[in-house]
């Protein structure tokens, strides 16, 4: 006997499985890219961030990446162990780390300005497909993260 599953749960039909399966798609694109770079996809992230905002804090970089700070800590830790990074406490208070990018860090942006470029031609869009695309990305994102799931009965 045939079991029928219902068109909502075929995997084919899932949002989320979409989702994951682009995204491991996109990382085994980033890999060989990234590790031309010395960079892993969790560190070409933060570099993004500094490379925008050097000084930042640490809790600011967590925010911006929309991470705890504690998954942070280790990628922090090897990035400044590249010599791409270095963290300083703030004068002003010395509870906050902040991080700076070495000479070595800001000399990698200029390496690393391809991706972005090379990354969009892989991807069949244009510019403006891929900007609609991210912007109902970003709108999904918020969106989930303003729901809680009903518990479990």
């Amino acid at each position: 006997m045939k079991n029928k599953v219902c068109e909502a749960l075929k995997l084919d039909n899932q949002l989320c499985f979409a989702l994951y399966s682009a995204s491991l798609a996109m990382g085994k694109y980033y890999k060989p890219l990234l590790e031309k770079l010395g960079l892993t996809y969790p560190q070409y992230l933060m570099m993004l961030v500094l490379w925008e905002q050097d000084g930042i804090t640490s809790t600011e970089l967590g925010k911006r990446l929309q991470q705890e700070l504690g998954a942070l800590s280790p990628v922090i830790k090897r990035l400044e162990s590249q010599g791409l990074i270095e963290r300083l406490r703030n004068p002003k208070d010395d509870r906050k780390v902040q991080l700076f990018l070495t000479e070595q860090g800001r000399t990698l942006q200029q390496r690393a300005e391809s991706v972005p470029h090379t990354t969009l031609c892989a991807s069949g869009l244009n510019t403006e497909q891929a900007m609609a695309l991210k912007e109902q990305l970003d709108a999904l994102r918020q969106s989930m993260a303003g729901y809680r799931a009903p518990a479990r009965e």
